[in-house]
Parts: structure tokens; sequence; C-alpha cells
């Protein structure tokens, strides 16, 4: 549905089967999702696909989401943490600590930025 939404074609990537695959459930239903996969080196990790059903949007479950990610890239060995935000929700990403690399750029013909975190 989300896919839908936002006008994208690709749902799925040659990236989905060496990621680790985050479902939020809510009334029984997959609310959230997003994932989480190796960066380049060993200590860098990108989260990716967080998305949120509308009807759910507002409640705090891609906080949830990021935050779980983040946990697991921890146990991982990670020290780094990236992600593409479209750049309608930017600053939802600087208030969980992220920064914007870099210029914007098109992605699917919606304008993203790259954001960089430290774990600690």
């Amino acid at each position: 549905m989300f896919i839908k939404e936002q006008g994208f074609k690709n749902e799925f990537d040659e990236k989905d089967e060496g990621a680790l695959h985050l479902v939020l459930f809510a009334d029984g239903l997959p609310a959230a999702a997003g994932r989480l996969l190796r960066g380049n080196g060993e200590t860098t990790f990108v989260i990716g696909r967080v998305a949120v059903l509308e009807k759910y949007r507002g409640q705090g479950l891609g906080r949830i989401v990021v935050e779980i990610l983040e946990k697991e890239a921890k146990k991982l060995g990670g020290e780094h943490i990236g992600l593409s935000a479209q750049c309608r929700v930017r600053k939802f990403y600087e208030k969980m600590g992220y920064a914007a690399q870099g210029g914007t750029y098109l992605d699917e013909f919606c304008e993203h930025v790259y954001m960089h975190k430290e774990l600690a």
C-alpha cells in the first residue's frame, strides 16, 4: 500500500535478501516496517524502507522502527548508521539525531537526502 501511495515502482531489490526486516503490527495488521543493511565497512549500517501506513502515522511507530533497527545495528558492532530520507521527513530524522550530508537527489522522482548518525 505504501509503495502505491508514494508512487514508487521498485518495491523489492537485490538488497532485500541480505537485510534484516522489521514489521510492526497494530490491530492485527502490518502498520510499520523498515530494514537494516550492512553498509561500507564493518561498523557501518544503513536503515532503509521505513514506512508507516497512513492510518497509523503520528503514533510514534516510525520512531520505534528506527530505534529498534539502531539497536540491532549496535548488537552487530555498528558504530555508524545512515539512511536515505525523503526530504519531507528530514526533520523527523533530525529529531532522532541524524544529520544531512551532501545535497538532495532524486530516488524514483522523489527528493531525498542522505543522513548519518554516530551510534553511541
